[in-house]
């Protein structure tokens, strides 16, 4: 798949002492996606975001692709701004100027403005989008508003592919359906590509293109959220990924289920049954 924004092939990843988590693993996601990747927690949804983004080497140039370069290996993707990579954590990579706290004592205007090469009216754009006081002390603001700057740093500079790993959990309703708009608004526009890793599915519905759905490392769907034949009937989406996990929970449990032990009666000719007590 030439013209494919991210393409895994045959992917192979573990962590050190740990089981393998991804085997063979592919994946691919066209140009102007909005791709969710669901899964219950420690499913591997994290780690193939950070791999895409480059934080973890898996074997070969050729495995990992994002824009046609190596997501591991061309850090000019990142040095561009053309991938961009926002994660959980309150630290924003910008370029190779490494990790950045978010939490110091310096105001939010220090941080945006302290990022180099931006459109100024796209920095305004995301500042009001965003709600953002740039006098706020970011020591002293909410995990939310201190969540909307680390947003907005991530996205100064117009990416080509954004990852973004449950960003929107510490943001009020408002500012997401906003902040999901301007995503969409870059997709439609820009042919910019987003993988949205979240548990929070109010609205996606008619946001998002595709989904990607992975348990315990395995792509077990990957769709357009238009052919989803789930969704033809059901509620909502929240409601089909509920029934996915629930299926993946009850499966789990079966393989933990202990067999049942036979008991030294069942083999005793002193056994009851139902034979014998036609004789009582």
């Amino acid at each position: 798949m030439k013209n494919a924004s991210i393409q895994v092939s045959a992917m192979q990843f573990t962590y050190d002492g740990q089981p393998q988590l991804f085997v063979n693993f592919n994946l691919n996601i066209s140009p102007g996606s909005r791709c969710l990747l669901v899964g219950a927690n420690g499913s591997g949804k994290t780690t193939l975001l950070k791999i895409l983004a480059g934080k973890h080497m898996v074997g070969g140039r050729d495995v990992v692709r994002v824009l046609n370069c190596s997501a591991f290996h061309d850090t000019k993707l990142v040095c561009d701004g053309d991938l961009s990579y926002l994660g959980g954590s309150w630290s924003k990579t910008i370029g190779s100027a490494g990790e950045v706290p978010l939490q110091g004592d310096f105001s939010a205007q220090h941080m945006i403005f302290g990022v180099e090469g931006v459109d100024p009216i796209r920095r305004e754009q995301l500042t009001e989008l965003l709600d953002i006081d740039l006098q706020w002390r970011m020591h002293k603001v909410s995990d939310g508003q201190r969540r909307r700057v680390q947003i907005c740093m991530g996205l100064l500079h117009p990416f080509q592919v954004l990852l973004l790993d449950e960003i929107t959990v510490d943001l009020d309703v408002v500012a997401r359906m906003d902040l999901l708009e301007f995503f969409k608004e870059e997709c439609e526009q820009r042919g910019a590509t987003i993988v949205y890793a979240t548990h929070i599915f109010d609205g996606l519905e008619t946001w998002a293109t595709d989904v990607a759905y992975i348990q315990e490392g395995e792509l077990k769907k990957s769709e357009k959220l238009s052919e989803l034949n789930e969704l033809k009937s059901a509620i909502n989406l929240l409601s089909v990924v509920e029934a996915w996990l629930r299926s993946e929970t009850k499966n789990e449990k079966k393989k933990l289920t202990p067999p049942k032990k036979a008991s030294p009666f069942d083999t005793s000719p002193f056994k009851s049954s139902r034979h014998m007590a036609y004789y009582r």
